[in-house]
């Protein structure tokens, strides 16, 4: 299959997520590069051009808002979405200050996922972006 709609960097602690996000995506023309905590998340988004980021919110290293911070101050280019379990409106609204273009709660739809991923690819205007 040819990955002609963009690449994603998957970051998740749980090997699982990574590889369902990379055959589901992958499977919609995506290639997606995964990492396993925010070392390598940073790491990779440094030396890697990304469409998109796809963030978790919990790793053994740190949190998936600090990464987000650090990308921002990176200048990374690619929009971030945190795919994750954990949803509150505090969490949510702290991870759009931080720098996100977008929340999904696991457990999500495929077609919500696909339909945020898609959006955020083509960098379409967030009509939830929260501003400070």
């Amino acid at each position: 299959m040819e990955h002609d709609k963009g690449r994603i960097l998957c970051v998740d602690d749980d090997k699982d997520t990574r590889d369902m996000m990379t055959a589901l995506l992958g499977l919609e023309g995506y290639e997606v590069v995964q990492a396993q905590n925010v070392a390598q998340g940073l790491r990779l988004s440094n030396t890697n051009h990304f469409d998109l980021i796809l963030l978790d919110w919990f790793f053994e290293d740190g949190t998936g808002i600090e990464l987000c911070k650090m990308l921002g101050g990176a200048n990374s280019s690619a929009p971030i979405l945190f795919y994750s379990g954990v949803g509150n409106r505090d969490e949510i609204e702290s991870a759009m200050r931080a720098g996100a273009q977008g929340f999904l709660i696991k457990p999500v739809g495929l077609d919500d996922l696909l339909h945020s991923v898609a959006r955020l690819v083509c960098h379409e205007p967030n009509p939830y972006r929260a501003t400070s």
